[in-house]
């Protein structure tokens, strides 16, 4: 199993560790990928837009963005990983998330998401963190990743080396039990009814739809004739 690890900040804090131990009770240290934010990617959207109507290739910082992109795609778990900062994730992971705008269902979403997992990490020294796994899950479910797995607390910290033994004990069991659950998920095909009923819906106003992209996209995946991006069973 691949596993690629995008992590809100530059430096290796809590969120990042409980990220990376996770990952690696999943699968081999080799098999993982790592992107930090803002180091690998600095820019904001500009709202222009070419994205939505040209394709994702016009967007001013395709190129920059594509080796994340070719990364997210090759990857079989995606863990995204936040600090929060004032009650939400930070600001270069929400940067990083508006680039993919056109990836979400209600556009143009790529058939390989529909067969992977992710898991949204978030800690905090105190309040927040729900609003900040919300941040990254919102995407995550978007895109129409059907499983995504929220993980992280309040550790009365602000960093990984005053982090009590017992809340880091409580993190490996926790990460214990959720790694167990991805591979036993590993390679199903079903997706959840909230996943199946959003993209039917997506699928209906797409036949009809006011972009011509979007319409083209679904029109020729077969989405919009019945055609699924899962098999189910």
């Amino acid at each position: 199993m691949k596993a690629l690890i995008i992590s809100g900040t530059n430096h290796k804090g809590s969120t990042y560790s409980i990220g990376r131990m996770l990952a690696e009770k999943v699968t081999k240290p080799e098999n993982i990928s790592e992107v930090f934010l803002p180091r690998d990617f600095d820019e904001f959207c500009c709202g222009c837009t070419n994205c939505f109507v040209k394709g994702e290739d016009k967007c001013p910082h395709y190129e920059k963005l594509r080796p994340i992109t070719e990364k997210t795609d090759a990857a079989d778990l995606i863990i995204l990983t936040s600090p929060v900062y004032v009650y939400h994730a930070t600001g270069q992971m929400k940067a990083l998330l508006d680039h993919y705008g056109y990836r979400w269902m209600a556009h143009r979403p790529d058939e390989r998401m529909f067969h992977k997992q992710a898991v949204v990490v978030s800690t905090a020294a105190g309040a927040g963190v729900k609003s900040a796994l919300k941040d990254m899950a919102d995407s995550t479910f978007f895109w129409g990743i059907p499983r995504t797995y929220k993980l992280g607390k309040p550790i009365r910290a602000v960093s990984w080396e005053a982090v009590t033994p017992k809340m880091k004990q409580a993190f490996e069991k926790q990460t214990d039990s959720l790694a167990a659950k991805i591979k036993r998920n590993a390679g199903k095909k079903s997706v959840p009814l909230k996943t199946a009923a959003f993209f039917r819906l997506m699928a209906m106003i797409q036949k009809n739809g006011w972009n011509e992209a979007d319409k083209k996209y679904w029109t020729d995946n077969g989405w919009t004739s019945g055609k699924k991006p899962w098999k189910q069973g």
